[in-house]
């Protein structure tokens, strides 16, 4: 199984998928707990809710395997992004709903961990790192978008029901400036869906360690909340109507993004 998917396009715009994976190897997915095969923290239908990225030229890089296996948006040291909040861990034990995901005395070892993190977490993040140089000399200048969901309520992690839309720039750090209030302002302007810019999720791993606006690459996440698009309990369906109403708005997101790369030198690393 080939650990990711990789289309190029002609854009400026990279758009990664580090959490839609769903495949687990054989010999891992034996020491798994039924309700870990379930896969519950995927990040579900995401690819074809951005379907329109292509149209606009961007670069897609789609994670193969699941979550599980090793989480591509931790750091390889394992170290918390939310200092002080609960989170899963770059190899997680449990699930959102703090279930195990190994069944007894099958946790993985830390030789497993690092075993994993080159086997599978290393290859992703070289891809990423590559696209992003690619399309910064071509263009003078690189844009990331993480593309992530989560379900709309998980005690684990925050209290009550989590905004339909949340953007996250690490409080500005992986961007230039004015791009995430952009983004939020267009978010506001579709009623429909809540929204906050760097509220419970800033921007994990891939966010802040390759947004670098001195350097002209530039690096959102938006976590969306699985509510406005699914069935939020296994077998984890799509709606077909709740996505066609957020389809435009997704391809709007990246639209506005690529605008703003291109409207200033701000992109390109000047005066940021």
């Amino acid at each position: 199984m080939e650990l990711f998917q990789l289309k190029r396009g002609d854009s400026p715009l990279v758009v990664s998928f580090p959490h839609v994976g769903t495949y687990l190897p054989p010999e891992l997915s034996e020491r798994m707990s039924p309700q870990a095969l379930v896969l519950p923290d995927t990040d579900w239908h995401l690819p074809l809710l951005y379907d329109g990225a292509a149209g606009l030229g961007a670069t897609t890089l789609v994670a193969t395997h699941s979550r599980y296996v090793v989480d591509l948006n931790r750091p390889p040291d394992g170290v918390n992004l939310y200092p002080g909040q609960k989170t899963t861990g770059l190899v997680p034990v449990d699930t959102f709903a703090e279930e195990p995901i190994y069944l007894s005395g099958q946790l993985p070892s830390e030789r497993d961990v690092q075993e994993r993190v080159e086997r599978y977490w290393r290859p992703y993040h070289e891809a990423l790192r590559d696209e992003l140089k690619r399309v910064r000399e071509r263009h003078g200048y690189a844009l990331l978008w993480d593309a992530h969901s989560i379900i709309s309520r998980a005690p684990r992690l925050f209290e009550g029901q989590l905004p339909d839309l949340n953007l996250g720039t690490a409080g500005g750090r992986s961007c230039g400036a004015g791009l995430g209030e952009s983004l939020l302002e267009l978010a506001r302007s579709h009623p429909r869906y809540s929204a906050v810019l760097n509220g419970r999720f800033t921007g994990g791993h891939i966010t802040r360690s390759f947004g670098d606006p001195a350097a002209g690459v530039h690096a959102v996440q938006l976590e969306m909340s699985t509510i406005i698009y699914m069935d939020e309990q296994p077998p984890y369906v799509l709606d077909e109507s709740r996505a066609a109403q957020l389809r435009p708005l997704l391809r709007a997101f990246l639209s506005r993004m690529l605008e703003w790369g291109a409207q200033s030198g701000r992109a390109r690393g000047e005066g940021v």
